[in-house]
């Protein structure tokens, strides 16, 4: 059994915060990483979590990502907004972005924000939230570095490269939110299976070769799995063409590994847009929103995308969460070392 620490939303934010300046991460760039950090915890992605906290410094400290970066952002045409992360966090880009982007979607209808230079945005589900929570209908696109290989080939040529949209509900949370990558698994998963010395299960990753393996660090060497063969090939080529051809951000094939110290910046990008359901729906959006969302939780046992995380997002505000005691300690050894 997993050894854990109970911690507060609270507490999460502040440990990681501490830890990533302590790495040298202005408080400017390492806070918005903190708040969505204790998020991403809060929902039970403990992957894209307080697990990644060592490896955000390592890269601070490696120059793998500019801890001290000033995002650009620039405003070229009436419903589009770019931001220059900088090869600094992405997160801080896009919350320079959705101070911006928010209001503008409001204003005309509908919004863009394309970001590049940048870096993992972490669960992607977690920005595209965010908008919903503004009465925003959110979609967004991130590419990562390589890890999907085309169909019938076996050499990795698109990543992971989530997608997510979330309406916007009645009580401030989103109605419906959908965060999926175009694998079977999100990559961090088999990561977390490698660190942890787990076997997978047959169907997440492939071998070098193209076949099935149940060895997370031969999947790592080799690729991941589609989701849907090549219908998830297909959604990789998608948020590949938003994330980083329309942005002007590297291509998966060319970008450096989220993991590890090699290769520089990634310098991979995000692509997000914002629509006012006001200016599309007539009126009836709200309406159409409740009566797909009782057609669902109608249906004994049945379950909308997002209803799980909603559900930990709420025991977790009044109980808190179970952080790995090993992850902590890599966390509390940055602090004494910083």
């Amino acid at each position: 059994m997993t050894d854990t620490r109970t911690l507060s939303l609270s507490e999460i934010e502040n440990i990681s915060l501490r830890a990533l300046m302590a790495a040298g991460t202005t408080e400017e760039n390492a806070r918005p990483l903190a708040v969505a950090t204790a998020a991403t915890e809060a929902d039970g992605v403990s992957s894209h979590g307080m697990a990644y906290i060592p490896i955000y410094c390592e890269h601070v400290t490696c120059g793998k990502v500019d801890g001290t970066a000033v995002p650009h952002l620039v405003h070229p045409r009436p419903g589009v907004l770019t931001v220059d992360a900088g090869t600094g966090f992405a997160h801080a880009a896009i919350e320079l972005g959705f101070q911006h982007l928010v209001p503008l979607a409001k204003e005309q209808g509908v919004a863009v924000l394309a970001i590049s230079n940048s870096y993992n945005c972490g669960v992607l589900g977690y920005h595209t939230y965010r908008l919903a929570q503004a009465g925003l209908l959110g979609l967004g696109f991130t590419n990562a570095p390589a890890s999907i290989a085309p169909s019938g080939g076996a050499k990795p040529v698109v990543g992971t490269n989530p997608f997510s949209i979330a309406a916007p509900g009645a009580d401030g949370a989103p109605a419906v939110l959908i965060d999926q990558s175009a694998s079977t698994i999100a990559k961090s998963e088999v990561m977390k299976h490698a660190r942890e010395g787990r076997a997978i299960p047959e169907g997440w990753a492939l071998d070098p070769q193209g076949n099935p393996t149940t060895d997370p660090e031969i999947g790592l060497k080799g690729s991941m799995a589609p989701s849907g063969g090549y219908k998830g090939v297909g959604i990789a080529i998608l948020t590949e063409i938003l994330a980083a051809a329309m942005t002007g951000a590297t291509l998966g094939i060319n970008a450096s590994p989220f993991s590890g110290t090699a290769g520089g910046p990634p310098r991979t990008g995000q692509f997000f847009m914002a629509i006012d359901p006001a200016a599309t729906s007539n009126g009836g959006f709200a309406e159409r929103m409740a009566q797909l969302v009782a057609a669902f939780h109608g249906q004994e046992g049945a379950r909308l995308p997002g209803d799980g995380r909603n559900e930990k997002r709420q025991r977790a505000a009044s109980e808190g969460v179970a952080v790995n005691a090993a992850t902590l300690q890599k966390i509390e050894a940055i602090l004494s070392n910083g």
